[in-house]
């Protein structure tokens, strides 16, 4: 049997996997006032989405906001005010972490531990890599990496859940209204918020 005849056999044993059965759906964040505090009420919801569990969720959560918090089954607390695109900004970090495939962009990927390393492994192209295991952020750290009304030049390194550019700089993750994934553009920092700031390319 020759490569091409291996490779058709191989082809034809894999499971049929629609474009429609590819997308990932995640639901929109809905976050509630409380005080000094915001609830994120559909964390479970949004878990279970992702096929992630909700405790793993809640600790990345917490940690892209910069702040402590509470889970409460399918619910969470966070210390802070914090708006619904924070949310979403929060876990399109850890939809880009932990659950999208970078070999072939698909979420059809799981969350396994191997020899003691996190390992995300897809399930559509076979390709795994380790996953890091970051240190929290703090909004103690020392000397702010961005500014609100301050324009920096950025290299679009990713893309968020909605289409927008995402970029790092110092303790930041800034996400980039206009920009895509490869370039370097100009962009005013319109809001920040923990150690998440949001921008637009002038």
């Amino acid at each position: 049997m020759d490569y091409a005849d291996s490779l058709d056999r191989a082809l034809d044993e894999l499971p049929e996997r629609s474009q429609e059965q590819s997308r990932l759906r995640v639901p929109d964040p809905e976050g509630e006032t409380d005080g000094a505090f915001t609830r994120l009420t559909n964390l479970g919801e949004i878990a279970e989405a992702l096929g992630r569990d909700v405790e793993h969720v809640h600790r990345n959560v917490q940690r892209e906001l910069g702040t402590n918090g509470q889970l409460n089954g399918d619910r969470a607390r966070y210390n802070g005010s914090f708006s619904v695109a924070d949310f979403e900004a929060a876990i399109d970090e850890y939809v880009a972490e932990y659950v999208t495939c970078t070999e072939c962009g698909l979420p059809d990927t799981r969350l396994v531990t191997e020899d003691g390393v996190d390992m995300l492994r897809c399930e559509a192209c076979g390709a795994f890599r380790p996953v890091q295991k970051r240190a929290a952020k703090t909004q103690s750290q020392t000397g702010p990496a961005v500014e609100e009304g301050t324009t920096y030049e950025l290299e679009i390194t990713g893309t968020g859940r909605k289409g927008d550019g995402v970029a790092e700089k110092g303790k930041f993750t800034i996400f980039v209204s206009g920009a895509q994934e490869g370039q370097t553009v100009r962009a005013l920092i319109e809001r920040t918020s923990g150690t998440l700031a949001f921008a637009r390319v002038v």
